[in-house]
């Protein structure tokens, strides 16, 4: 079956007249369903941990439009919990943390051979998920880069700049790439282990990718995924795995070659003309229709569609927005954008 699945075909670096689709965060807000079932789980956080309902949520879009793969319903920010950190969510303004700031902190985390203890749910989710979904489908897990997850660590919160660890990073380098260390190794036993529960890919976040600059961004963002990589092909080596340093700009170029991942995911702040002639001639690309078309529609929403896939046709390519869907999305819009790319 794995040899009919689109995306693993794309992910071969297979070029294929309809590109495969998904979203990132379709499992979301914007599904009636999701919210049902949400509010069944009491919160984010209990759905996140109850196998049967993430995998409820992680099945909805794939009822609903017949997304050619499917995203394990988690979060970037149980690693930190699971090393040891507190972690909770304050309704309508996200994720809270306790801080790692000082080295008394740090000391505070547990070890890496600790994370499964509170992660075994999630790949009990995976589990599931491998036997429920459809043949067809393909199953991705994820994990938050070490990057991005750091931001939330230090700052407890997220922050629009990234500024507490950007001052960390400064101030007690020694304290940063300790903290980097540690969350690079917990996120290779994650992988490893959502993988060996049944997850086919693997897909790593750099969400704050775009706010290291120069020197930073090859030591930060780009080295960590190439070390993560390297961990998991050795043990998986016929799994493929996604980068997304988002907002990387100029340093999409070569990502792929530096990092070993297999696809490099694009939002959308490089345009898909640029990305093909840039980033396309090194592998698979996913990306990058705008998130806001997905509130906005109509012929704006196809004619942006059409564009990318065009752009996209000479090599191997996964459709997906450049970034999550968000909440106010009108599911039409995404059956809308689906038909789109179908119909070629």
């Amino acid at each position: 079956m794995a040899e009919t699945k689109t995306l693993l075909k794309a992910l071969a670096g297979e070029q294929q007249d309809v590109p495969p689709i998904w979203m990132m965060r379709q499992a979301g807000r914007y599904l009636p369903e999701y919210r049902a079932t949400r509010a069944q789980a009491g919160d984010f956080l209990k759905l996140c941990y109850n196998p049967e309902l993430a995998t409820e949520v992680t099945l909805q879009p794939i009822r609903r439009y017949g997304f050619d793969a499917a995203i394990l319903f988690a979060d970037i920010l149980l690693v930190p919990q699971a090393l040891g950190a507190d972690l909770w969510f304050v309704t309508g303004e996200g994720p809270r943390l306790s801080t790692v700031t000082t080295q008394a902190d740090f000391d505070k985390l547990g070890p890496v051979s600790d994370i499964h203890e509170v992660l075994n749910p999630i790949y009990e989710t995976v589990k599931l998920l491998s036997r429920e979904l459809p043949g067809e489908t393909t199953l991705i897990g994820f994990a938050g880069a070490p990057w991005t997850v750091a931001t939330y660590m230090i700052a407890g919160r997220g922050t629009p700049d990234q500024g507490p660890a950007h001052l960390l990073r400064q101030e007690n380098n020694a304290l940063f790439e300790a903290l980097l260390e540690r969350i690079t190794a917990a996120t290779i036993e994650y992988l490893s282990m959502q993988i060996e529960a049944g997850a086919e890919v693997v897909k790593i976040f750099d969400s704050w990718a775009g706010s290291l600059k120069g020197d930073a961004f090859q030591k930060y963002a780009l080295e960590p995924a190439r070390v993560i990589t390297a961990a998991l092909k050795a043990r998986h080596p016929n799994v493929p795995i996604i980068g997304f340093p988002r907002e990387a700009g100029d340093k999409y170029i070569g990502f792929a070659k530096a990092t070993g991942v297999d696809c490099v995911a694009l939002d959308n702040s490089v345009s898909p003309e640029w990305a093909a002639a840039n980033v396309l001639v090194d592998g698979c690309v996913q990306g990058n229709l705008a998130s806001r078309h997905m509130v906005t529609g109509g012929q704006d929403l196809v004619d942006e569609t059409r564009a990318i896939v065009k752009a996209f046709k000479g090599g191997a390519h996964i459709f997906n927005l450049g970034h999550g869907i968000t909440p106010d999305a009108d599911p039409a819009n995404v059956q809308l954008m689906i038909d789109t790319v179908r119909e070629g």
